[in-house]
């Protein structure tokens, strides 16, 4: 198991607290950051199924909002046709686009009348704080960027309409629901929605799957997280439990927090900030269909049913345990491949892509607890290093074999360069 990161002193002020709305220094980015914060307030509110399509929703928020700057600035190519004449605020022209797209997701699957009032009020009370006006011109800027991008998600295969029902199989090697709730699988059709950016679902690799039960590397794999992370009885210091625990909180809070750290500290241009949302929100969205789409295809089991079967994986080098549970309780869908190494490795990389450098130093705080108590914040020195940790702490906390992140990752990479390459890319 590798180390954990060195402890960096430098900690940025700026961190916006999860599930809150907290802009602490003024910059020209607020608006993004606000609406970003909001967004993932309301999204979280909407009561999503567990695991990737709010990603979706995300990303479809960030497309109009650059798009709405972008007819304003011209700098960065708009994902939907270019809205002429564009006159008024470009703040209120962020809030409106914002304010239509999350008020069109949250009439799918059904109308979810509550949150959209509330969305309302929250819009409404946004423009009254910066003095602007409902009736003023950027708002009707930002109902066009929203309107392209609705448009142009409509019918993607998100929340069918006859969805399917998959609790995998019992033979060896495959995934079905795990305890304590043995739910089946959630969002099972979420690898056929048709991506934002890449033009290939079925992933950015030609992976190989995962190992073969009888392989060596599905031994080391096997033999690694049933000593790592296990609930009672782990090879875990208590420094790693923390760690992995840290990364056991809400993926999407998490990172959009880091965006925003990064953001209000670094960017001073409302462009240059939408043009860094649309990029990891799309990235994380690509990525998270991808995942999806390995997690329908290969099916793989668990650690804890792997560990509990192991007398029928064929593999010698396996032994079963009756009494082995992770360390948290299995999200419930397939291991392979990891849907938390998916948003991590796209975010980060696409920091990364986007200031042409990796280190940096930055603080990242968590939605999650330990025995009860808030997990202190951590401070990382790269953007890879935190995705490093990802790898580590989803074995640390018992619910994915190794391949499963480090393959993830490594596609999640993928497919944030193929989209800073291909998507918002510098009119010049």
């Amino acid at each position: 198991m590798r180390r954990l990161p060195t402890a960096y002193t430098r900690v940025l002020c700026g961190l916006i607290a999860a599930g809150t709305l907290t802009v602490a220094a003024p910059a020209a980015a607020d608006v993004v950051t606000d609406w970003n914060a909001l967004t993932i307030q309301f999204i979280n509110a909407a009561g999503r199924p567990p695991g990737a399509a709010p990603s979706i929703d995300i990303a479809a928020v960030h497309v109009a909002i650059h798009d709405a700057v972008q007819a304003y600035q011209h700098r960065f190519r708009t994902y939907g046709p270019s809205i002429p004449n564009a006159a008024g605020s470009p703040i209120a022209a962020v809030a409106a686009a914002a304010h239509d797209v999350l008020v069109s997701r949250f009439q799918i699957p059904s109308v979810n009348a509550a949150l959209i009032a509330q969305v309302d009020t929250a819009y409404t009370t946004y423009l009254a704080g910066k003095g602007l006006a409902i009736n003023n011109p950027g708002v009707a800027v930002g109902q066009q960027a929203a309107h392209n991008i609705i448009v142009n998600r409509a019918g993607d295969g998100f929340f069918p309409s006859n969805p399917e029902t998959f609790t995998g199989s019992t033979e060896p090697g495959q995934w079905r629901p795990t305890p304590p709730a043995f739910a089946p699988m959630a969002t099972p059709w979420l690898g056929e929605v048709t991506p934002f950016v890449l033009r290939d679902r079925d992933g950015v690799l030609n992976e190989a799957g995962p190992p073969s039960l009888n392989s060596g590397l599905y031994a080391k794999d096997f033999n690694e997280v049933k000593a790592w992370g296990r609930r009672t009885g782990s090879l875990r210091t208590p420094q790693q439990t923390t760690m992995a625990l840290f990364f056991s909180g809400n993926f999407l809070v998490i990172f959009n927090g880091v965006l925003r750290t990064v953001a209000t500290a670094r960017l001073a241009d409302i462009g240059d900030s939408a043009r860094l949302f649309a990029l990891a929100s799309v990235s994380v969205a690509d990525t998270e269909i991808n995942v999806w789409n390995n997690k329908r295809t290969y099916n793989f089991w668990r650690p804890s049913t792997a560990i509990l079967n192991a007398a029928d994986d064929g593999n010698a080098r396996t032994e079963p345990d009756a009494a082995w549970l992770p360390l948290i309780n299995d999200p419930p869908y397939p291991d392979y491949t990891s849907g938390a190494n998916g948003v991590s490795g796209s975010t980060m990389r696409t920091l990364e892509n986007f200031f042409g450098d990796d280190a940096w130093t930055y603080s990242v705080s968590t939605t999650a607890t330990e025995n009860g108590q808030p997990i202190a914040n951590r401070t990382y020195g790269s953007f890879s290093g935190l995705a490093d940790d990802v790898v580590d702490a989803r074995i640390l906390l018992g619910i994915h074999f190794r391949t499963a992140d480090v393959v993830s990752r490594r596609q999640a990479k993928q497919v944030a360069d193929q989209v800073f390459a291909h998507a918002f890319q510098p009119v010049d």
